[in-house]
């Protein structure tokens, strides 16, 4: 038997997804005007990992140009902003559904050690943006060797 590492936030929203599902089948779906928003609101979904060098940030930005997209980084906080923006509608065509999420999205991270502001590197390839931030030399562990008598 595999030990699954439980993430309370995600296995929430996946309950809540699960739910709301579940709902939307029996009932059918709500009109627009009776939500509350909540279901509208998109965040892309980020990985953060750390090695002795440098914090990776990796985040899923589907349908997201990278002009879209700003970057910052200010007191120890990385922001990640930008749109994904909604495909024209053709008057000739009637949809039956949408469930793809668009609008401005913003996502906020404070790293748990100083970066090298001047080293920083950003990639964006098949709609997933890397941020590479090298730590400082001082954030860097360092082993301290222990003599003996």
């Amino acid at each position: 038997m595999a030990l699954v590492k439980w993430r309370p936030m995600r296995d929430f929203l996946s309950l809540r997804d699960e739910i709301d599902r579940m709902f939307d089948d029996f009932f059918g779906t709500l009109p627009e005007r009776l939500t509350t928003g909540w279901e509208n609101v998109w965040s892309p979904s980020v990985d953060i990992s750390e090695t002795d060098d440098e914090i990776i940030v990796t985040a899923e930005l589907p349908g997201v140009k990278k002009e879209d997209i700003k970057i910052s980084l200010q007191d120890n906080v990385l922001t990640i902003r930008g749109e994904k923006k909604q495909e024209k509608e053709h008057k000739d065509e009637n949809y039956h559904r949408i469930e793809r999420a668009y609008g401005s999205f913003q996502r906020s991270f404070t790293l748990p050690t100083p970066v090298n502001t001047d080293k920083i590197k950003a990639s964006f390839k098949d709609g997933v943006l890397k941020i590479q931030l090298p730590k400082t030399e001082e954030a860097k562990m360092k082993e301290i060797p222990i003599s003996t008598e």
